[in-house]
């Protein structure tokens, strides 16, 4: 079987669009229409990769609970937010809340297929990083990529798949800038600029909880953003 995917969406024919997409694609695919069966799933067995609805039966903000308390659970499984609310609030607050992606349903399903395969292409090269690229420290940042763990000051940082991609890619060439363009390409992104924007945001938030006076990442107006040498 190909690698597990958990689908939460109350539509019952939505769901079972996505559920058969990505089953022909090779993918072992769970699928729930509520929060509480999906959470007991996950409390038994985590998937690979949650593609989460925010609205779930007569839970509004159920998909956002949802998305904490998974990501409560493991701090790097990928997560994609899929659901018909496009306002920007949805977004940043999905992106808060430590999802990787945020997608509306308008999306295609080649393009939403090709966002998955994207998200899981980085798990597998992490995973395939050779015993050299084990660690990468610059100054008091130190990434682990074998464990997805970042360490900020010897104090753990808790990144998400995307984020710990971002500060890797940033980290790797310092001084240098990389626009929000080779930000994706190189981290393997497939997200617009609002979405980038919001996940440098997110990771300074969190090196900054460790570290009030963390400044290791840099704007450069009108170009983009690189890691302080």
């Amino acid at each position: 079987m190909g690698r597990r995917i958990a689908i939460v969406e109350d539509e019952a024919a939505i769901r079972a669009n996505y559920a058969d997409a990505f089953t022909r694609q090779g993918y072992e695919v769970a699928a729930y229409a509520d929060r509480p069966s999906a959470l007991a799933a996950f409390a038994r067995r985590l998937p690979e990769l949650a593609i989460i609805d925010i609205g779930l039966g007569d839970e509004p903000e159920g998909g956002f609970t949802l998305c904490a308390e998974l990501r409560a659970m493991s701090a790097r499984l990928p997560i994609i937010f899929l659901t018909a609310r496009d306002s920007d609030f949805d977004v940043v607050s999905g992106l808060r809340l430590g999802a990787d992606d945020y997608l509306t349903k308008d999306i295609s399903l080649p393009h939403l297929l090709a966002r998955v395969a994207a998200l899981f292409r980085r798990l597998e090269v992490l995973a395939g990083a050779a015993p050299q690229e084990e660690q990468l420290v610059r100054g008091p940042l130190a990434l682990d990529i074998q464990r997805l763990a970042a360490h900020w000051r010897d104090q753990p940082v808790a990144l998400t798949l995307t984020e710990f991609w971002m500060v890797h890619t940033l980290a790797r060439h310092p001084g240098h800038v990389k626009s929000r363009e080779q930000l994706m390409t190189e981290a393997r992104l497939v997200v617009d600029d609002g979405t980038i924007t919001s996940h440098i945001k997110r990771i300074r938030k969190k090196f900054a909880a460790v570290d009030a006076a963390f400044d290791g990442i840099e704007s450069v107006y009108g170009a983009g953003y690189r890691w302080k040498a």
